[in-house]
């Protein structure tokens, strides 16, 4: 087994979210396990970059690689014991969060303003376009859950209205 066929049953691991994978050929044996959030190494302790640099003269006997989960972990996000009242504007996609539209511009709405459906309260930007992000129902803004540029999720509450 070489280099290229160990990397495309990675990809096929990747691909069928297949977490550990064993086999075994003559005296030659690998296992790969993958596990999110621990870097790359090799039973030896080499690192992932070494590894692949390297290309076997002979079969291993032993060859153990951790390759990270594929799916991406929403960043923690605090959990009340009682949930607030109140709509909350999700984010329509992948993006980093801007409450106002410049640098030197004031903020689209503060907390405590009062806002209209068609009311812009943010802008999401995806691939170097600015999409305005509207609050799509008649409130007040009670919090704003997302710092002024950091990354936003699919689905991730930006802000929490309530209704008027």
């Amino acid at each position: 087994m070489d280099l290229k066929d160990i990397k495309g049953i990675v990809d096929l691991m990747k691909k069928n979210a297949v977490s550990e994978f064993e086999m075994e050929e003559g005296d030659f044996k690998i296992k790969l396990k993958r596990d999110s959030g621990k870097p790359l190494a090799s039973a030896a302790g080499l690192p992932v970059a070494q590894i692949e640099a390297m290309a076997p003269a002979a079969p291993t006997p032993v060859a153990q690689v951790q390759v990270p989960a594929a799916a991406p972990q929403a960043p923690p996000q605090a959990t009340p014991q009682s949930a607030p009242e109140g709509t909350e504007i999700k984010s329509p996609m992948i993006g980093t969060f801007y409450r106002k539209p410049s640098p030197d511009a004031d903020t689209y709405v503060e907390v405590g303003a009062v806002v209209e459906p068609d009311t812009v309260v943010c802008i999401v930007e995806a691939m170097k376009v600015m999409n305005e992000i509207k609050a799509e129902v008649k409130g007040t803004i009670a919090e704003a859950l997302v710092e002024d540029g950091k990354p936003v999720e699919y689905g991730q509450a930006l802000f929490r209205i309530e209704p008027n």
